[in-house]
């Protein structure tokens, strides 16, 4: 055998053990024309916090986190805080596969960014990780009911709080997509974000929880033309609750309706929107709010909640680019709620990138985020990140 072919395939064998273990399928022999395209970068992040928030979150700005009462909430103490983070740092992996039926891609990717019982740590949180094979999808990635290309041209790790940008595990359906118009329909999984409030106040033995019993049932139809895009998203929930001993459970519907797009203005300029509304959908928000809180009567009530953004990506020209919006994420609280409870978070953001070199960013970013809580309280946080990106 050739010796460069036998390197070759030596190297496409270990490929394939990584794929094996990072969970993309396997790369084949060289004539199959299967293959996998390793991607990712890496990011420091220099931020300086004016104020403070909770110390589990400050490599990013999250209005929920910020703290309001104090002494008390988690952040408080004196203001001014330097972080450095890598955390947003990225690794995947691409898997091209020909089969009898098709084309079979694969995706998996993770970053650095701890969350839940991570919080605050630098350690693998996995982003994606789906196969799909013709119109089909399996696997976790972005939900039907979020438009990811909305997402602003940002530093900062979160990004706007009125976004709705949930990766969930999901089996999708695209059962039309030709000539720049798609439609397809999913089933996620379930999670409702439940606040007890004067209920636990009352009987702190009730121990109430979210009951996911049905799956979460999205749609989407979106339009690509010249001029930009436009995206249509619907979501149907049973969101159901319950208590530790048994003496309480039930189910209330969710429902909600997001509205996005983006629109071409100068050169490769975008004005970005999105506008979303409903009941018990706050779980698929970027930051803020819950899904299911006790009425004046202790009765469950899927809490209504409104987001939106507006924001405009401008590249002055190849070597430089500059993002600024705002964002709102808007709770109708219930009358069975705690005055801490979440109300509103609000986040604006402006930042200049340079690209000295393909690969390569480095740029600085002004921050602002508040919290309001049911009772009207509020606090507020103004940080400002610098940071360098090399792609690969």
């Amino acid at each position: 055998m050739n010796p460069s072919k036998q390197l070759r395939r030596v190297w496409l064998a270990g490929v394939a053990m990584l794929c094996v273990v990072g969970g993309v399928a396997p790369v084949q022999a060289a004539d199959d024309k299967a293959r996998v395209d390793i991607y990712g970068f890496v990011q420091m992040d220099a931020i300086y916090d004016f104020n403070r928030v909770d110390p589990a979150w400050n490599a990013t700005l999250r209005p929920t986190r910020i703290p309001v009462n104090c002494p008390g909430d988690a952040g408080c103490g004196e203001n001014g805080e330097t972080i450095f983070s890598v955390r947003q740092s990225r690794l995947g992996f691409n898997g091209f596969i020909p089969t009898e039926i098709g084309e079979l891609k694969t995706k998996f990717e993770f970053d650095m960014f701890g969350v839940g019982q991570d919080a605050g740590k630098t350690t693998i949180r996995l982003r994606h990780a789906y196969g799909e094979l013709g119109p089909f999808l399996v696997g976790q990635t972005n939900s039907l009911f979020m438009a990811g290309d909305v997402f602003p041209n940002t530093i900062d790790y979160w990004g706007p709080a009125g976004m709705i940008f949930f990766r969930n595990i999901q089996t999708r359906w695209t059962f039309l997509n030709q000539g720049g118009t798609k439609a397809a329909v999913a089933l996620e999984a379930p999670g409702a974000a439940v606040d007890a409030g004067q209920v636990n106040v009352i009987d702190p033995t009730l121990g109430v929880t979210s009951w996911n019993k049905y799956p979460d049932v999205t749609g989407q139809f979106r339009l690509d033309a010249p001029w930009g895009h436009f995206q249509a998203a619907g979501i149907l929930r049973w969101l159901g609750y319950q208590s530790a001993t048994g003496s309480v459970s039930g189910n209330k519907t969710g429902y909600g309706v997001n509205l996005s797009g983006a629109l071409h203005t100068v050169g490769k300029d975008n004005l970005l929107m999105q506008l979303a509304y409903g009941h018990g959908i706050a779980n698929y928000f970027n930051d803020g709010g819950v899904d299911l809180a006790p009425d004046g009567n202790g009765n469950a009530e899927a809490l209504p909640i409104l987001g939106w953004l507006l924001y405009y990506d401008k590249y002055w020209n190849p070597k430089w680019s500059s993002s600024i919006g705002y964002s709102e994420a808007l709770q109708d609280n219930s009358g069975g709620q705690l005055p801490s409870a979440f109300k509103a978070g609000r986040y604006f953001s402006a930042n200049i990138l340079h690209y000295p070199a393909k690969s390569v960013m480095v740029g600085a970013e002004l921050l602002w985020g508040e919290r309001e809580n049911n009772n009207g309280n509020n606090g507020s946080d103004s940080r400002v990140q610098f940071s360098a990106k090399y792609n690969f």
